[in-house]
């Protein structure tokens, strides 16, 4: 039996008590002007719901005695996980002045600024883009987010024999070590690794698993992981609208302290509006970790031909990424470039939320909006 229903103020949200012998909370979520399949949220003698401004549930939990006589009722609180937002490390230009005025534009697109690069960099002492990151984060106050990669387009940047396995290692512990970082990234795509060779992504399992534990043992605090493509672990085809054989099955071979994926759909859908309802929440079916994204995109540029988009395509996809994961228990996204850039290869090169005067898309208010 249900009932005590209460609807949030904009109409898209829906708590109730249901009756199973003890009550317990649901939620249903209104999307395309249809309520979802109702998800059982708090149990075990919760109901009588209501939810703040800021998404915080107020219920009542009951007491009752061996004859089913309620003795008492208190009233409790569960605060919103406070998402995660932020971008890049991708300013207008390498000047000085640019590179600088970069970090006060990023206060406002969240918390997080991401460098990613090769993991080799992490070992370069005196300076390298993870440490540059990492030391200004106290003086423009941001949370940096550092991810190593061990490949470009699948190909390993270098073998993965015991020399190089020795650098990547202690860089990585000196890293952690020093800088105690919340976040550390180890990988980048690496199912694009699978999908070139499965002999070198073998090789990279026990190798990653062993850098896991050795950074914990240093910075017991960091949360560790490594990063999947999304589309292509679903089976997609890049410039195709068609699916091959998805591999969600690689998550597990991984200790991660979050489960992460980049997610670029517009080089496999035309438009937002073909995305599937599911494109994201089918992630649950494969983890019960928080998720993060930590590279988001899509090109605002007329081209490629038949994948042509705009403005406001753009900012019709930001929209809807924050709608297809509401359900998502999600940490951590990141837009992956602040600025568009001639100089990296199209589509990426108009993925920018601003353009490269630094005038801002609608893609820019839209991501300042999501997610609350």
């Amino acid at each position: 039996m249900d009932g005590c229903p209460w609807i949030s103020q904009d109409g898209k949200e829906m708590w109730f008590t249901r009756l199973e012998g003890a009550p317990n909370l649901y939620r249903s979520r209104k999307v395309d002007g249809e309520w979802t399949e109702s998800e059982l949220m708090i149990r075990n003698l919760a109901g009588e719901a209501s939810l703040d401004n800021q998404g915080n549930v107020y219920f009542t939990h009951h007491y009752y005695d061996d004859e089913g006589n309620m003795l008492e009722s208190d009233i409790y609180v569960a605060y919103r996980k406070q998402l995660k937002k932020g971008v890049s490390l991708s300013p207008k230009s390498s000047q000085d002045e640019d590179f600088l005025d970069f970090f006060d534009e990023a206060k406002d697109t969240g918390e997080i600024v991401m460098w990613a690069g090769d993991w080799y960099d992490l070992g370069k002492m005196g300076g390298g883009g993870p440490r540059v990151l990492t030391e200004l984060a106290s003086v423009y106050n941001y949370t940096p987010l550092v991810e190593a990669t061990i490949h470009f387009r699948g190909e390993l940047i270098r073998p993965l024999n015991e020399t190089v396995k020795l650098y990547y290692k202690n860089s990585v512990v000196t890293f952690a070590e020093e800088y105690k970082p919340e976040y550390l990234g180890l990988g980048i795509e690496v199912n694009s690794v699978y999908l070139k060779s499965v002999e070198d992504f073998e090789e990279f399992i026990p190798f990653y698993n062993e850098v896991y534990d050795a950074v914990k043992a240093v910075s017991s605090g960091t949360k560790v992981f490594t990063v999947f493509q999304l589309e292509r672990m679903k089976g997609l085809t890049l410039w195709e609208i068609a699916e091959g054989e998805p591999h969600w099955e690689l998550i597990d071979k991984f200790k991660t302290d979050l489960v992460a994926f980049t997610t670029y759909p517009g080089l496999y859908y035309r438009d937002p509006s073909e995305i599937p309802d599911d494109h994201y929440t089918e992630i649950k079916n494969y983890t019960m970790k928080p998720i993060a994204f930590t590279e988001i995109g899509w090109h605002s540029a007329a081209s490629p031909v038949g994948w042509e988009s705009s403005d406001q395509e753009q900012s019709e996809f930001v929209q809807l990424f924050f709608e297809l994961t509401v359900e998502l228990d999600k940490e951590i996204v990141i837009w992956s470039f602040m600025y568009d850039n001639p100089d990296i290869i199209e589509p990426f090169n108009s993925m920018g939320s601003r353009r490269s005067d630094g005038t801002a898309r609608p893609a820019w208010e839209a991501w300042l909006q999501g997610g609350l």
